[in-house]
């Protein structure tokens, strides 16, 4: 099968093309294809491409050990290789999995002072001290976040290309809702998505053999994965603790509110106990967390409760390759998601959020009779969105818009199975439309601007 094309070949095509690039850490979760990308890019945009691999190949990790002198690194790589082919201004140097050695990404700065040769870096993000190579390299480098496949990636993989979601696109700007055959394809082509997910070496797989078989193992090793992981550079903190929220995020997303708690993940645990914890799990690429806002109001950052929260895989086929054999086969085979049915879409739509750039925030005001599962903004305008697996009541969106002590609430997003529409108070897309968000309320507020 053919490489997977991802929206990260362009953007490093962006990055070579300033002038004034810094050199590159490209951070991530594992395995969702920073590798690929980096050795793509390298090896069709320059003339010459080494990479080195500080787990693979550890006998690079000492050409440091002289200081960060460009010529003396230099020198001490072609020591180890003598066919390494150095041409200035026309070579991309990549240290992967720098976690095994931060001392590549500490000689950043030693590589942009210099000037005559680009470099990237990656590496797995639970293994990166970030605090290090910040306090070395801080002004020399830039950092760019990858993740796995997003739904548009998902449908480049199907083979639907930029005319096509232009289409849909504008039907969505337009208001004008989509046929029901379009409906039908891209609503079960969201199903899959849903429950194969974006980690690249699985949507190839699919894509390949056009099944789930197979999946499910390969989903379940990356959980592993991820916990040999944990126990391997957690570091100070505590260990069992990372694994005992890890673990319960399945559980708290089964509930009905979603809230995480922590005084229920083990016996006796008190949130001053897991301090750092979560945003270990969220730094790490793992997960993704929505906090509960104090008011619904702006600004959002600054505004709400850091001990109050939700946790979604960063992933949607990684939650779905945690929940019990029976969801599994009703999902995979019978395709019924009515028993996880809201936990899947709400972390599907918390996973497209996050990758169209939003950071995740929700609201349930402290008596309860006001919720929103998340709230986004435009330019000017706070934005409720709700999260609808089955066509019911919408209260609080309609609350949250019509009373007037909501001063920045304007309109809101109802994400469901239904048809594009507006009703003059909230917009009606369906779920699987949300990686197109960030785009319809930007020319919303252009058109609006004008």
């Amino acid at each position: 099968m053919e490489r997977l094309k991802r929206k990260m070949d362009k953007e490093l095509i962006r990055w070579k093309e300033d002038p004034y690039h810094l050199p590159l850490i490209v951070k991530g979760a594992r395995q969702i294809g920073k590798t690929d990308a980096i050795r793509h890019f390298g090896q069709t945009q320059y003339e010459s491409y080494i990479e080195i691999n500080f787990i693979l190949q550890k006998e690079y990790r000492t050409i440091f050990d002289d200081g960060y002198e460009v010529e003396q690194i230099l020198k001490n790589m072609t020591f180890i290789h003598p066919e390494i082919r150095l041409i200035p201004h026309k070579t991309l140097i990549f240290f992967d999995e720098i976690q095994a050695c931060i001392n590549g990404a500490t000689s950043l700065k030693a590589f942009k002072i210099d000037g005559r040769y680009d470099v990237i870096c990656s590496g797995s993000l639970m293994g990166i001290n970030y605090g290090e190579i910040e306090s070395n390299s801080v002004g020399y480098k830039q950092d760019v976040v990858m993740h796995s496949l997003d739904f548009e990636e998902f449908l480049w993989a199907h083979g639907y290309g930029k005319a096509q979601i232009d289409v849909i696109y504008n039907h969505m700007k337009n208001l004008t809702p989509l046929p029901e055959t379009w409906m039908k394809v891209f609503h079960d082509i969201f199903l899959e998505y849903l429950v194969a997910g974006g980690m690249p070496a699985i949507a190839a797989r699919f894509m390949e053999q056009g099944n789930y078989s197979g999946i499910l193992a390969m989903q379940q090793q990356i959980l592993q994965d991820y916990e040999e992981d944990i126990t391997k550079y957690a570091g100070g903190l505590d260990k069992a603790r990372i694994l005992n929220v890890y673990r319960a995020i399945p559980v708290f997303l089964g509930q009905s509110n979603k809230k995480f708690q922590i005084s229920k993940v083990a016996r006796n645990a008190r949130n001053r106990d897991y301090v750092g914890v979560v945003e270990w799990l969220s730094n790490a690429g793992i997960v993704n967390i929505c906090y509960n806002l104090d008011l619904p109001e702006l600004p959002l950052k600054g505004n709400y409760n850091p001990k109050d929260f939700k946790l979604y895989f960063g992933d949607p086929g990684l939650l779905v390759a945690s929940l019990d054999e029976e969801v599994q086969e009703d999902l995979r085979f019978n395709k019924n998601f009515n028993i996880y049915k809201g936990a899947l879409y709400e972390n599907a739509a918390a996973d497209m959020l996050t990758k169209a750039g939003f950071p995740l925030f929700f609201y349930r005001n402290p008596k309860s009779t006001v919720e929103m599962d998340f709230m986004i903004r435009d330019r000017d305008s706070l934005v409720p969105v709700e999260i609808k697996a089955q066509d019911g009541a919408t209260p609080s969106l309609n609350r949250l818009i019509t009373k007037d002590t909501y001063e920045d609430i304007h309109y809101g997003i109802k994400l469901g199975n239904k048809n594009i529409g507006f009703n003059g108070k909230f917009y009606t897309f369906p779920y699987f439309l949300t990686f197109l968000l960030k785009k319809f309320l930007k020319e919303k507020d252009e058109i609006k601007a004008v």
